[in-house]
């Protein structure tokens, strides 16, 4: 199969979600981008997670024990990955708010978005969890998000197609982009030489 991921720079859900599905890899694009952001907002560092002899491993060795039974990804997969990967530290460093969970975009139905948006919690929760697993230790506010996260996961994808369920919606998924950011400013640490615009390796 072509590998043409490398000559991407930035993914969308659809764009990612299509490469991991044309590899044959049982994957959800929101929870691996899920992922991704709460080992980040739980405080992983952009230099240790390059590093597969850090205490948290490479952050490709940790999707691919959480999400594909350890098994080896293809590379256009991996490649895929990194890119994302860079993607999200430069949109969670951003000031122009631009972070967002990974979804499916608002031409698609309120059933996916919503079942993309309990991937991404999913995700979130996992990857915080490995970075922080004594939640005593945390804040009232993380602590508080966390618990909604775990609800929000929850939640039914059994969801009408009106106005009220997407201004419902609209309100979840932003209280979501807002808690991870919460996160971040409490325990994440920033690059040392936040040099994002560069494709991590």
């Amino acid at each position: 199969m072509t590998d043409n991921s490398a000559a991407t720079s930035h993914y969308d859900f659809s764009s990612l979600q299509a490469i991991i599905s044309s590899e044959g890899v049982q994957m959800h694009a929101s929870e691996v981008h899920g992922v991704l952001a709460g080992l980040i907002c739980g405080g992983l560092t952009f230099e240790d997670a390059l590093n597969d002899k850090s205490e948290g491993h490479n952050y490709l060795n940790l999707i691919t024990d959480l999400l594909n039974n350890g098994e080896k990804l293809p590379s256009s997969i991996t490649n895929a990955f990194t890119v994302l990967y860079s993607q999200l530290w430069q949109a969670i460093l951003n000031d122009d708010f631009s972070f967002s969970p990974l979804i499916a975009d608002d031409d698609d139905t309120l059933a996916e978005r919503s079942v993309g948006l309990c991937h991404w919690v999913q995700g979130f929760t996992l990857g915080f969890g490995l970075q922080q697993k004594n939640t005593n230790e945390l804040s009232k506010d993380v602590q508080e998000v966390l618990t909604d996260f775990i609800e929000i996961a929850n939640l039914s994808d059994a969801i009408d197609e009106d106005e009220a369920s997407e201004q419902a919606f609209f309100e979840i998924a932003e209280y979501v982009r807002i808690s991870a950011l919460l996160c971040f400013a409490e325990l994440g640490v920033p690059p040392e030489q936040p040099s994002t615009k560069t494709t991590v390796h």
